[in-house]
């Protein structure tokens, strides 16, 4: 049974969990931007003050998320798992943004239909642009991860043959712009260290931990560009 200290700063959100054999113990959420320098050693602390969690240095790894998402928050959060990790001398996993996003929805009850749902994150970039991939119901990627400039055929592919759920903090400015009988955006939606918990716990089993001297983030800052409609001379 692993002890794993969760940390997730990729968004405005900075939160932290404490899990035990991949279930949550406890957990702190901070919804305020520009917040992670400030906050995010105070909620650990607060953390491993409650009487049901240990005392830090008995957890057995720290698993953070590892982008793609805010260059700031990511920096701060790997950092921050790295000190702590070097310091007790425990490993650091590292599991995606993405993933994290995405967790808590495959493993919702979705009304029945006769075509296949798959699952869209998108996390805000700016203008346009969003943070993206897309998984199937039993969270395997099934699009990698990427930068995207989203038009109304960024996504027909998958539209045109599933129900296709979108979510996260970039799903309210597509809205208007991904108009398909086949797609269904969730509200409220946003990657918290407290769903890292059955990865983190996936993870340790597996031993696959980063290099604690080496590990960086993954900023992604490439976009994937689309050609303009009409070119004005």
């Amino acid at each position: 049974m692993a002890k794993i200290l969760s940390i997730e700063t990729s968004t405005g959100v900075c939160s932290v969990a404490y899990s035990e054999n991949g279930e949550v113990v406890a957990s702190k959420e901070l919804y305020q931007i520009n917040s992670h320098a400030s906050n995010l050693t105070v909620l650990i602390e607060e953390l491993f003050a409650q009487n049901n969690t240990p005392d830090m240095k008995d957890i057995d790894a720290v698993a953070v998320s590892s982008g793609p998402g805010s260059y700031t928050g990511l920096r701060i959060g790997v950092s921050t798992a790295k000190g702590i990790c070097y310091a007790l001398n425990k490993p650091v996993i590292a599991i995606d943004s993405m993933h994290i996003l995405t967790q808590p929805l495959v493993n919702k009850e979705w009304e029945k239909s006769e075509l296949p749902t798959v699952f869209c994150p998108l996390m805000d970039a700016r203008r346009m642009e969003v943070y993206t991939a897309v998984f199937d119901s039993d969270l395997n990627i099934i699009e990698e991860i990427s930068a995207k400039i989203v038009d109304e055929e960024t996504f027909l592919k998958w539209l045109s043959v599933n129900r296709v759920v979108f979510f996260g903090n970039g799903a309210d400015k597509c809205k208007e712009v991904i108009q398909h009988e086949n797609a269904i955006f969730v509200d409220g939606c946003h990657p918290l260290a407290k769903n890292l918990a059955p990865l983190a716990e996936q993870y340790f089993a597996e031993e696959k931990f980063e290099d604690v001297a080496y590990f960086e983030p993954f900023y992604l800052k490439d976009f994937v560009a689309t050609t303009p409609k009409k070119k004005v001379l």
